[in-house]
C-alpha cells in the first residue's frame, strides 16, 4: 500500500478547524487533526508545503519509521508548528491502519482498560452567583467533574469567562484584542469561590481550576496551599511551564494535584516534571504531542513516576483529535481523566463523530479507525475566518502570559 495524495480542508463551522486528508492506491483515506489556534495557516502551509510532497508514494503503515522522518529528518526539530503538523501525520496514518485492518484505533494501541472515559466540562460564571447556578445545571447534565472559573472583582475579561452568554470562545475575529490582568485580586478572590462551590454542592463532585500560566511559583504555592482544604481533582498550569523547576516550590509547600502542559509539545517538556514527580498529570494533547505514536512513549513513561493523562480537549480541537484521544484514553493504564468541551452544533454539519456523552462519561464506538468522517462538501460552506487568541497585560500596562 502506498500513499497517493493529501490534502488540506480548512473549515470555519463557528470556529477554525484544520484537517488533513491522506489518500492510499487501496482507496482507503485516513483523517488528522491540526488545528493549532490562532495559527493554523502556519500549519496548513507547512503541511501543504513541505510534508505532503514527502509522504507521497510512502507505506501509510509505517507509522514509527514517519513520526523519525517528519521529527528527526527536518533538523530544526519541536515547535507548536512543526509538531502539530507531525501529530496530523501521525493521525491520519494511524486512522488508515485501523479502517485497512477494519478495527477501532483502540485496539491497535492495546485494547481497552476501561469501558468508559471520565470526562470534565467547564463551569465558567460572570461572578459567583452566576457560577453556582451554572455548575448546578452542569451537575444536572450529569457531569461529575468540572473545571470552576469565575470572574474576579475588579478584572475585566477573566480568562475562562464568557460574554454575552455565548459559549466560551477565546479567539477573536481579526488581530488580538487585549485583556487586563491583577494577579492580588485572583489569589483573594478564588480561595472564596471553592469555598462558596463545596458548600453548596458537597464534596462528591471533582473539581479543577485553571491558573492559566499567571502565578510566580510563590504565588502558586500560596494559592495551592489555601486550595487543600477544598480538595482540587487538580490546579491547572500554576506557573508557566518552561522553568520546570518552578514546580519544585509549589511541590514542598502543597499537596493539591498539579496538571500541565497544555502548550507542550513532546517529551522533552516534560523530563524534570515527571522524573521528580513534580506534577500529577500531563496535558499535551495529541494533535500538539506529536500524534499517537509520541504520547504513547509520554504516557509510558509518565506512568512509571505514577503521573497520569488528563489530555487538553477544548473546543479548538477538532471532533478527529477528540475521538482518537478518546481512543487513548481507554487503553492506556494511567488515564486520569479527559477535558470535553462539546462542539458547537454547526460543527456536527462538517464532522461526523463517533463518540457521545452520557452521565459524566465519554464513549467512542467500534468503527474502524478513528471513526471521525468529514463532509468536504459541508465544509466549503465555512471558509476560514482569521481569528486570534487574546494578549494579556497586567493593570500597569505590563506585558504579561494570557
Amino acid at each position: 500500500m502506498k500513499i497517493t495524495d493529501a490534502k488540506v480542508i480548512i473549515t470555519c463551522p463557528g470556529r477554525n478547524f484544520v484537517t488533513l486528508k491522506i489518500y492510499t492506491d487501496q482507496g482507503i483515506y485516513g483523517l488528522g487533526d491540526a488545528t493549532l489556534n490562532g495559527m493554523e495557516l502556519a500549519v496548513a502551509t507547512y503541511l501543504q508545503e513541505y510534508c505532503i510532497p514527502i509522504l507521497i508514494g510512502k507505506d501509510p503503515s509505517n507509522t514509527e519509521d514517519l513520526w523519525h522522518y517528519f521529527y528527526r529528518g527536518v533538523y530544526w526539530k519541536r515547535g507548536s508548528v512543526s509538531m502539530t503538523a507531525i501529530s496530523a501525520i501521525d493521525m491520519a496514518l494511524w486512522d488508515i491502519k485501523g479502517k485497512v485492518l477494519g478495527t477501532p484505533l483502540y485496539n491497535l494501541l492495546g485494547g481497552k482498560s476501561r469501558d468508559k472515559v471520565l470526562v470534565y466540562c467547564h463551569s465558567n460564571g460572570t461572578d459567583l452567583n452566576d457560577l453556582i447556578e451554572k455548575t448546578g445545571k452542569d451537575l444536572e447534565r450529569g457531569f461529575k467533574a468540572i473545571r470552576i472559573q469565575s470572574g474576579i472583582p475588579g478584572i475585566s475579561h477573566t480568562y475562562g469567562v464568557p460574554k454575552d452568554n455565548k459559549p466560551y470562545e477565546p479567539a477573536g475575529k481579526g488581530l488580538p484584542h487585549e485583556e487586563s490582568w491583577d494577579t492580588s485580586k485572583y489569589l483573594k478572590y478564588i480561595p472564596k469561590v471553592f469555598e462558596k462551590v463545596r458548600e453548596v454542592y458537597g464534596t462528591d463532585i471533582h473539581l479543577l481550576h485553571d491558573v492559566h500560566h499567571r502565578c510566580t511559583p510563590v504565588e502558586a504555592a500560596r494559592l495551592a496551599k489555601e486550595l487543600e482544604p477544598f480538595h482540587l481533582f487538580w490546579l491547572e498550569d500554576p506557573v508557566s511551564g518552561e522553568l520546570q523547576e518552578g514546580l519544585r516550590i509549589i511541590r514542598k509547600q502543597s499537596s493539591t494535584p498539579i496538571a500541565i502542559g497544555e502548550v507542550f509539545n513532546s517529551v522533552y517538556d516534560y523530563t524534570t516534571l515527571v522524573t521528580e514527580q513534580l506534577i500529577d498529570y500531563i496535558r499535551m494533547p495529541l494533535v500538539h504531542g506529536g500524534g499517537i505514536t509520541h504520547l504513547l512513549k509520554v504516557a509510558a513513561f509518565a506512568s512509571i513516576y505514577h503521573v497520569n493523562t488528563g489530555f487538553h480537549g477544548a473546543t479548538d480541537l477538532s471532533p478527529v483529535n477528540m475521538a482518537a484521544a478518546l481512543h487513548f484514553d481507554l487503553v492506556v493504564n494511567n488515564f486520569g481523566i479527559q477535558e470535553y468541551m462539546p462542539h458547537q452544533e454547526i460543527v456536527n454539519e462538517v464532522f461526523k463523530v463517533n463518540y457521545n456523552f452520557t452521565n459524566g462519561y465519554m464513549v467512542v464506538d467500534d468503527t474502524p479507525g478513528i471513526g471521525v468522517d468529514i463532509d468536504e462538501k459541508a465544509s466549503e460552506k465555512f471558509p476560514y475566518e482569521k481569528a486570534s487568541l487574546p494578549v494579556n497585560r497586567k493593570t500597569d500596562g505590563t506585558m504579561f502570559y494570557w
